[in-house]
């Protein structure tokens, strides 16, 4: 399996992608890959510092995609921005993250860690604590995870 994030400076110039460029490339790639999942989220707010699409200094991403219960949604949200990302900044090898939307109560939350070790760091101590005090069971009606070990060669 395979992640390919791609992040676009305006909507504008993703547009101009998919009007000019995508079909030329996507034939192209025909037969490489079984399946694939495209969506498409807005930036909502940075994970810990201003976010750049940079993995260099990175050797993990991890990537949560949650649908949410409507009724939810804007309590979702906030909880990531006052309990989630406070805990994940105060991580020693949290580098830098994401908090995505897309139409339909859909969230993307990429957070990268200087190593899988950091990030198991975080998990361990933090994650179930955290979960209870956002009432995540409560706002998340699927959650969809994985972690990512950068390929330093697929970084353009």
């Amino acid at each position: 399996m395979a992640h390919v994030f791609a992040f676009w400076e305006s909507r504008a110039f993703y547009d101009s992608f998919m009007a000019r460029s995508h079909d030329r490339l996507a034939n192209a790639q025909s037969g490489t890959f079984k399946e694939q999942q495209v969506k498409l989220f807005d930036h909502r707010f940075d994970v810990k510092t201003g976010f750049e699409p940079r993995f260099t200094d990175s050797d993990l991403v991890r990537v949560a995609h949650c649908r949410v219960h409507e009724e939810r949604a804007e309590h979702f949200a906030l909880m990531q921005e006052k309990v989630w990302n406070p805990a994940m900044a105060g991580s020693p090898g949290m580098v830098r993250g994401l908090f995505g939307e897309a139409p339909g109560h859909e969230f993307l939350i990429l957070s990268m860690w200087q190593s899988a070790a950091e990030h198991g760091k975080y998990r361990e101590e933090r994650v179930e604590r955290l979960a209870l005090r956002a009432q995540l069971e409560a706002d998340v009606a699927a959650l969809a995870g994985d972690i990512v070990e950068l390929e330093p060669s697929w970084i353009v």
